[in-house]
This record gives structure tokens, sequence and C-alpha cells, in this order.
């Protein structure tokens, strides 16, 4: 299933709440993007929050995801405030040394 991927991607722990909105925006759009064309939105929306909904309390990001997903199915037709990250250094070799 290629939601527990982006599952996966989404349980950091504990960050910033900035980098949990970025997080669990680029998860939505990630699963949204690898939805198939043919599917339903509705029913991959729900197995998607089903999924994830147990995470929402421990993991900032999920939560943003699950709240994405839960404004999508009330609101369809309502634009949703998506946005990709800022660009800005996060440590690069420095920080991945560090580990």
């Amino acid at each position: 299933m290629q939601f527990d991927k982006t599952l996966n991607q989404m349980l950091v722990g504990f960050c910033s709440p900035r980098r949990a909105e970025e997080i669990g925006q680029l998860a939505y759009m990630q699963w949204l993007g690898a939805l198939p064309g043919a599917a339903s939105y509705e029913e991959e929306a729900v197995l998607a929050y089903l999924s994830a909904v147990n995470y929402r309390m421990t993991d900032p990001p999920v939560a943003v995801f699950c709240r994405l997903i839960e404004a999508s199915l009330r609101n369809p037709l309502k634009p949703l405030d998506l946005s990709l990250p800022t660009p800005r250094r996060r440590g690069g070799a420095a920080k991945r040394r560090a580990y």
C-alpha cells in the first residue's frame, strides 16, 4: 500500500509547529498525487484517515494530514490552504555527519 510509505515519512516525533505543518502538507500532496486516476477520492481519503488517526496525538505532522483530510471531506469544493515549504538550509552535510 502506497500510503504506508507516506505515513512512515510523517512519523518524525517532535518537531516545531512550522515544520509539522510543512511535513503534513507535503504528505497530503504526496498521497493525493499517488492516488490512481480511477480511485474514489472519498473512499481513499477515509482509508488514509483511518490508517493515520491513531498517530495524530503523538506526531504533529499526522495531525496536520488528518486535519486536511477532514477539511476536504467536509467541504469538498473549498480549496485547501496548501503550500510548499520555504527553501532554507537545514544543516546539510554537517547535520548528517552528527548522527
